[in-house]
């Protein structure tokens, strides 16, 4: 049975309901006291729209699949024809969505079909968790609303855990402010030949947008530039962001995991939110619906639902017998890093500032940390990886003893949180020599591309002390096009960079990281723009390194290419 005889059957299904429940015809057609009325009326009626009618598609903000499993994934959308209304344009009461899953694109054999209801208490928005498929392999999905078909997403399920694996290969990135630049990354992301997207945070920023600060043709309604503080607010603002085709379609073409980082909510809120102290209940409030936001906006399982301003993200996903991810949450649990060496420099005469070396100060918070140790010691994959937010090497720019600061934020990183960072560090070592995996830490916030070796001791110059890799991806858009200067601020450089034996490059180019595992060899291309500003600016490879099974630490690939963001 093919997809558009499927789609027929769906439409006349759900307009064979309808003797007993209403259709409903919303979107750019409807006058406003219309809406209105029949919004109030429906609220009262409660049960789900069988066969809505839009002036336009509500798949306005595309479709995605994410958290993969051996046996499914969830495939997402959002009904939203007009995403800068209240409530997306939608009534509010929930509306009925027919959705399919199939072998092949054609959906000629199609093996997964239902429907879900899409309520407004949720933004009306769709998680369907599809279980019954058969593990690593392609599969393709789409959802039909009254007579609205959105477009055909592809996803993957995850082999089983422990099952051979030749290879894998994902996309990391994170950072995507929208009006620091364009999104042409995506475009290049969707491109390659992927089975996993990692995106680790910062997928929205908050920041009040200026007017006219769009490089982006079209016109776009005051009211997404304007702060988000409430739910309606942070709604208005991943619609601006999901509006955008390349991220649409990097969504569209292979599943996701997510998580966050601060501004989510708010720059280095979740430490703040820890505080019982003035305004705090105003700001719980804001993270309440910031998380409902970002849920709703998201392919996350339903164990993923925030219960207001709680929400558990850090999760372990394993991909057969080669890769395993332990997903992250370094900001909600967190010691606040205020009030330690000002939130700002963590460096006093030369050294780590008392505050950083306090023994209770936590990244992780009790529970996420157990957890992590826990998962070191039963792991069965030959790639652990620790997917999260910010910088976990010690960073050092300056060959003499004393260490040279890293610049704003520093107790907002793992050298914040010394303490915890270097047991996290040795645990995960002696794990690695135990059960004979390698550690590797994937890691977005700061903008810039680096590369470090992870140590036991970070002065200790030699092979001995390096445990596995960090890879630190830049943004995809924030920052925009920075100046690439040459007084080692800002240049591109490879090997042991500043005489640092544990850092090997440094770039602040905007771009994304691709990642090719094998048994044998992880191989990371630090995929770069020369500017954000051109549609159709055209991604390069910068430079590759690689980590051998069995051998600690980063390798270069290749050259390494110096490049400049206008070159």
């Amino acid at each position: 049975m093919n997809r558009q005889r499927i789609i027929e059957q769906m439409r006349e299904r759900a307009v064979g309901r309808t003797s007993n429940r209403r259709t409903f015809v919303f979107g750019a057609a409807a006058s406003a006291s219309g809406v209105a009325a029949s919004r109030a009326g429906a609220r009262m009626q409660g049960m789900p729209l069988a066969a809505p009618a839009f002036s336009d598609t509500p798949f306005t903000l595309g479709v995605a699949s994410g958290e993969p499993l051996p046996d499914g994934v969830v495939i997402w959308t959002r009904l939203a024809p007009l995403p800068f209304e209240s409530f997306g344009g939608m009534p509010l009461e929930p509306v009925d969505v027919r959705w399919m899953v199939a072998e092949d694109e054609s959906f000629t054999t199609v093996v997964q079909q239902g429907t879900a209801v899409a309520s407004p208490d949720w933004g009306h928005s769709v998680h369907v968790e599809v279980g019954g498929l058969r593990p690593d392999r392609w599969y393709w999905y789409q959802f039909v609303a009254g007579q609205e078909v959105s477009p055909v997403g592809q996803t993957r399920t995850a082999p089983a855990p422990g099952s051979p694996l030749d290879g894998f290969r994902f996309a990391f990135a994170s950072c995507q402010r929208w009006d620091h630049g364009l999104y042409t990354a995506y475009r290049d992301m969707a491109r390659q030949d992927i089975d996993l997207v990692v995106h680790l945070g910062d997928y929205i920023y908050e920041s009040r947008i200026g007017d006219g600060a769009s490089l982006r043709s079209g016109a776009f309604p005051r009211i997404a530039f304007s702060e988000p503080r409430d739910l309606e607010g942070y709604r208005y603002r991943y619609a601006l962001y999901k509006l955008d085709p390349h991220l649409q379609e990097a969504h569209r073409i292979a599943p996701w995991l997510v998580t966050w980082d601060d501004h989510e909510v708010y720059d280095n809120v979740f430490g703040a939110m820890n505080q019982e102290d003035g305004g705090g209940e105003m700001l719980l409030a804001r993270r309440a619906a910031a998380y409902q936001a970002y849920y709703e906006h998201q392919p996350l399982r339903r164990d993923a639902i925030p219960a207001g301003p709680d929400l558990q993200l850090y999760r372990r996903r394993q991909f057969g017998d080669l890769v395993e991810f332990n997903v992250l949450d370094t900001r909600q649990y967190r010691t606040y890093q205020g009030r330690a060496c000002g939130d700002r420099n963590r460096i006093e005469n030369g050294g780590f500032c008392p505050a950083s070396l306090e023994t209770e100060r936590t990244m992780l918070g009790a529970s996420q940390k157990q957890w992590l140790l826990d998962g070191f010691n039963a792991t069965s994959a030959r790639w652990n990886v620790l997917a999260q937010q910010v910088p976990m090497s010690r960073i050092d720019n300056d060959a003499s003893p004393e260490i040279e600061s890293f610049g704003d934020d520093e107790m907002d990183t793992w050298d914040g949180y010394a303490v915890e960072r270097d047991e996290i560090v040795a645990a995960m070592g002696a794990a690695a020599l135990a059960r004979s995996f390698n550690p590797v830490v994937i890691t977005g916030d700061v903008h810039a591309n680096y590369v470090w070796d992870l140590k036991s001791d970070w002065d200790d110059g030699t092979a001995e002390s390096i445990i596995g890799t960090e890879f630190v991806g830049t943004s995809i858009s924030s920052f925009g096009d920075e100046e690439i200067d040459n007084d080692g601020g800002f240049t591109t450089e490879c090997g042991n960079r500043n005489g640092n034996a544990h850092n090997h490059l440094f770039d602040n180019h905007r771009g994304y990281v691709l990642c090719t595992l094998s048994p044998h060899q992880w191989r990371a291309d630090y995929r770069v723009l020369p500017t954000v500003k051109d549609e159709q600016a055209t991604a390069s490879t910068l430079t590759s390194f690689v980590v051998e099974h069995g051998r600690p630490g980063a390798q270069l690939a290749g050259e390494c290419v110096n490049a400049s963001p206008d070159s």
